[in-house]
């Protein structure tokens, strides 16, 4: 088992200086962001590695130096989104990554499945979240026709060039559970599909990582290492709560694509993103560790730091530190 560091967390420096905090961490590597919802910031000469063995063979250069992998490559964003200007920009990511996967050796390729709108025509995504209604059902058979017309073409691609895709099951997108990644399976008759098990959003949706994991098997091919705390504040509003705030303009804010951008968490939280251990011990996190080493001896498990009441690096570290020691406690290390 391979574990490392998602690198979104440390765009703000330069690829040798985030792979020496990788280093001094005493983890294996670094998941490379290429595109979707974030630029890529730690490899911005995409298209050049695509054509050229020189510059392909510099980036790899790259991490021998400090003697670290690429654990994988990240592309999360929307590609099923009705906007053409977001959907098809993070549509053509989702390829380009795979293609790049390929280029540089690698065999996983990090995303979501995407979410469509509604019916034809609208502009913005439609989650349906509890099709008690006919109507949500109408919905959600429009948005498995796209949803299969598009991963069916980037299975038959991922499957050419010996990449496994890896859906993050995200809330907001079709897949989002164990159920739907599924149901994508057999309607295009995946055989490069897959999950990616963040468990963070596993834990807020009330569902059993480890449990998600043995149930799903060889379907999961990929992993995250990113925690939650569920806050009392749940108990009054559940956990699906829309008390966020718009940012303004004049602020800093996230684009997700387009005219779309990242919203101001909620002050009273149903629950938060936190730092592996904040929201489940060690104990734990080798329950998690084993189930995957089940699954594949190889997976590759990468820390997503998100955790705002920590730094960059005193986030990683904090996080490191626990599944360091869940890889000890579950003989992986």
């Amino acid at each position: 088992m391979k574990l490392g560091v998602y690198n979104a967390i440390l765009h703000d420096r330069a690829l040798p200086e985030a792979l020496k905090v990788v280093k001094a961490l005493d983890l294996d590597g670094l998941e490379v962001n290429t595109g979707g919802f974030l630029p890529p910031v730690h490899v911005p000469n995409i298209d050049q590695i695509l054509e050229s063995d020189a510059a392909r063979d510099d980036f790899l250069a790259i991490f021998a130096v400090e003697g670290l992998e690429i654990l994988g490559l990240n592309c999360n964003g929307n590609p099923l989104h009705p906007n053409p200007v977001i959907g098809d920009a993070h549509a053509a990511d989702v390829v380009r990554s795979v293609k790049l996967a390929n280029r540089l050796g690698q065999h996983r390729v990090v995303t979501m499945s995407g979410l469509p709108g509604g019916e034809p025509g609208t502009k913005h995504p439609n989650w349906v979240v509890n099709a008690w209604n006919s109507g949500g059902l109408d919905v959600l058979d429009y948005q498995w026709e796209v949803a299969a017309k598009f991963w069916s073409g980037v299975d038959v691609l991922a499957c050419d060039l010996d990449v496994k895709v890896a859906l993050e099951l995200h809330p907001q997108n079709i897949v989002f559970n164990a159920q739907s990644i599924l149901e994508l399976r057999e309607r295009i008759g995946a055989t490069n599909i897959g999950v990616e098990l963040d468990a963070s959003h596993l834990f807020w949706q009330q569902m059993d990582p480890v449990a998600v994991v043995d149930y799903l098997g060889e379907v999961v091919v990929h992993a995250a290492a990113k925690d939650v705390r569920v806050n009392d504040h749940a108990g009054i509003n559940g956990v699906l709560d829309n008390s966020f705030r718009r940012l303004d303009p004049s602020e800093h804010r996230v684009n997700l694509g387009g005219d779309e951008w990242a919203n101001e968490w909620p002050k009273e939280s149903a629950w938060d993103f936190v730092a592996v251990g904040k929201g489940h011990d060690s104990d734990y996190w080798a329950l998690f560790l084993s189930a995957l080493n089940r699954v594949d001896p190889n997976m590759m498990v990468n820390i997503e730091h998100e955790d705002t009441s920590l730094g960059r690096i005193e986030g990683l570290e904090y996080a490191s530190a626990v599944l360091l020691e869940a890889a000890r406690k579950a003989g992986l290390r």
